[in-house]
């Protein structure tokens, strides 16, 4: 597919697609699909849905109850893109970094970067300094707009010649401070509908991980495919979940679906399924977004609160067993509508709603999407046989320089690394992970890169780490380590070593059992058995470790 004339300056992203023979097959069927040449994302969710709806409508609420309409959130956006044009320099096509705590200011940064026509990074806030470093590393990264929450571990990565943008604080650089300052109404940069809109970061099986490049037109796509031809949102939606906005689970339900629709999302940050409950309770939200954990965990607490506001349930990130749909639904009469999404394709392409959901199965490619179960071949299976999941619709992956692409995208299609059966009836269930990547609670966590942060702990030899399922988080991190001899190997050590753990990556990565052996189980030419770990049981005298969500 030939690009179109882009509007960026910097060409990095551009420079950096994949080969065109390695890109997937993209479809647009779905007239909604046939956008303009010419298309920026972030003024037409906000821009296009002021001129549709007007500027007085909700736009966001904070956890503290602050509400900014339509019109405000435009304003505080285009006095940002001030900042970032004039004041810091930044120019189309620059990435730049977005870190914090969920928060209306952390949306509204966002898109001041896309009407910027820049590329907005935008990591956890619980993401480490090397963590840090090697995305900055990997995207070229030379700006950052930081909530000065999160500045420590970002000032703590070294990153050469990061110019960091602080928000939220009280020095007289202060990012909102510099905003005051400058004009309202901002021309959003004329990007093309394949300029590069955002690079979403993923944990790759090898440890290192892999930067999903996605247009502006993509950025549309998911808001009128999966929200509005499955979800179907409405303008007095209030929109809450527990995803960050650095999860593009989070940033298509808690940002680019409720703008889209012209409806209102309560921006706060994640406190536990009970702070979700009350959250349901005090802004009478009633669409709500969180992965399969936290629906179990909130089933016992229902009656304590008044959910009787939400109309709709998304449940992904994990496989939803068929026995959580069901409590769900017979508690609150509400049939939560289950999902499969990956990073690489944005958002959700497989899912159903309402009458068409079967308890137990995904549900079918959502509108505009195809999907069929492949051998290692690439040849279609017949229904009932389980094998590898193919996607292709108007998203798609397209790796930041990296040779893992001609690995998730073979001959037009999206191969997600998922086991899954299609029933007779089309719909689709989930068997499996196909590859080593550990799915707890919600999150993707590479057993290679948990790895490589407790071996750079000094008692440390050898780690091997793997999942272990669990009834209540789907799987969790098991680490098995070879330390070095004399190093102590009692309770007291598995904690320093959690702590150690959680000082290098994202705590919900550090692993919840640790056990220690002689040897890991190799073959001869040294490779690691890792399905030997995976079959053993959890021994007796070491429990799951602290929550570290």
């Amino acid at each position: 597919m030939e690009l179109k004339p882009s509007a960026h300056v910097d060409t990095f992203p551009r420079d950096h697609l994949p080969p065109p023979g390695q890109w997937p097959e993209l479809r647009f069927e779905l007239p909604e699909l046939r956008y303009p040449d010419r298309l920026n994302c972030g003024a037409e969710l906000l821009d296009g849905t002021i001129e549709r709806l007007g500027p007085d409508r909700p736009a966001t609420r904070s956890g503290s109850g602050e509400v900014w309409s339509y019109g405000e959130l435009r304003d505080r956006v285009d006095r940002i893109a001030h900042v970032l044009t004039s004041d810091l320099g930044v120019l189309p096509g620059n990435r730049v970094l977005l870190r914090g705590p969920t928060t209306p200011y952390l949306a509204a940064c966002w898109l001041a970067v896309m009407k910027a026509g820049a590329v907005a990074v935008t990591v956890l806030a619980a993401q480490r300094p090397h963590e840090l470093a090697t995305i900055c590393s990997i995207a070229q990264v030379r700006h950052a707009l930081c909530d000065s929450r999160s500045l420590a571990d970002l000032v703590k990565a070294e990153v050469p010649e990061l110019r960091i943008a602080a928000y939220g604080g009280d020095t007289p650089d202060d990012l909102l401070r510099l905003a005051e300052a400058r004009p309202g109404g901002y021309d959003a940069v004329p990007t093309s509908s394949d300029d590069v809109a955002l690079i979403a970061f993923t944990s790759g099986t090898t440890g290192r991980p892999k930067g999903c490049m996605h247009f502006h037109r993509d950025v549309l796509a998911i808001a009128d495919t999966f929200s509005a031809q499955v979800l179907r949102p409405r303008p007095d939606d209030v929109f809450a979940g527990s995803p960050p906005l650095g999860f593009t689970f989070g940033l298509g339900g808690l940002v680019i679906f409720p703008l889209r629709a012209g409806a209102c999302a309560l921006l706060a940050d994640w406190g536990g399924p009970e702070q979700l409950l009350a959250d349901v309770q005090r802004h009478r939200v009633s669409v709500l977004f969180t992965a399969p954990t936290a629906y179990r965990a909130m089933l016992p607490r229902l009656e304590t609160y008044d959910t009787t506001s939400l109309r709709r349930c998304v449940s992904a990130g994990e496989n939803l067993p068929a026995v959580t749909w069901q409590a769900w639904r017979d508690r609150t009469g509400l049939r939560i509508i289950n999902g499969i999404g990956a990073t690489e394709l944005l958002h959700i392409f497989i899912s159903a709603a309402d009458e068409a959901i079967r308890p137990g199965t995904t549900g079918t490619p959502v509108p505009g999407f195809e999907a069929r179960v492949i051998d290692a071949d690439g040849e279609p299976l017949p229904d009932g046989e389980p094998g590898l999941l193919a996607v292709r619709g108007p998203t798609g992956c397209r790796y930041l320089a990296d040779e893992r692409q001609s690995v998730y995208v073979r001959e037009g299609w999206n191969l997600t690394g998922d086991t899954y059966v299609r029933d007779p009836d089309g719909y689709f269930r989930y068997v499996a992970r196909a590859d080593d990547m550990i799915i707890s609670a919600g999150y993707n966590i590479a057993g290679p890169e948990v790895e490589d942060a407790l071996l750079r702990h000094p008692d440390v030899l050898e780690a091997a780490v793997v999942g272990r399922p669990d009834e209540e988080r789907g799987q969790i991190v098991v680490a098995h380590l070879v330390l070095r001899e004399g190093a102590p190997r009692g309770s007291e050590a598995v904690r320093a070593l959690r702590e150690f753990t959680k000082s290098e990556i994202a705590p919900f990565k550090c692993p919840r059992e640790i056990r220690f052996r002689a040897a890991l189980p190799r073959t001869p030419t040294g490779k690691l058995q890792r399905f030997r770990l995976r079959d053993q049981g959890r021994p007796e005298d070491q429990g799951p470790g602290p929550d570290l969500e």
